[in-house]
């Protein structure tokens, strides 16, 4: 008989594994939300319009390559971590983003590619810098 005041597993989670997920999750909607970002400010200094169906076509190849980095990552390093997890997060989503793009036709001028690099790596990494010093900060405040 299971009694009504028992935890509902042997080991219950942990608050700051709990914490740790949410702020995963989190930063894995950030990043696509970010992405989507990029590709619409593209597509409007380029003047190609702000549809949603175009933004997430300009979008897709960047979008299906964070995933999989997200998915491949995530067995031995974290990807919401910005060292290592996040640089190579960053690395992977541009340069399989770039690929693909161009496997479907896409543009991949030197000058795209460049811009590519420099504002994914804005996107991808300042939130996690900004998320590891709030933490250093939280546990500085825990320690006496």
């Amino acid at each position: 008989m299971i009694r009504p005041d028992a935890p509902s597993s042997p080991h219950p989670a942990s608050p700051r594994a709990g914490r740790a997920a949410r702020s995963t999750a989190v930063l894995l909607a950030l990043d696509v939300v970010l992405i989507l970002l990029f590709a619409a400010l593209g597509r409007d200094t380029h003047r190609h319009g702000l549809d949603p169906a175009g933004i997430l076509i300009t979008a897709s190849p960047f979008l299906v390559a964070c995933l999989a980095g997200w998915a491949l990552l995530s067995r031995r390093l974290s990807p919401a971590r910005l060292w290592p997890g996040g640089v190579v997060l960053w690395i992977i989503t541009v340069v399989a983003g770039l690929g693909i793009r161009a496997l479907f036709g896409g543009g991949v001028a030197l000058s795209f590619a460049i811009v590519t690099l420099f504002v994914l790596g804005a996107f991808l990494l300042v939130p996690r810098a900004a998320a590891a010093l709030i933490a250093r900060r939280r546990a500085a405040r825990v320690r006496p």
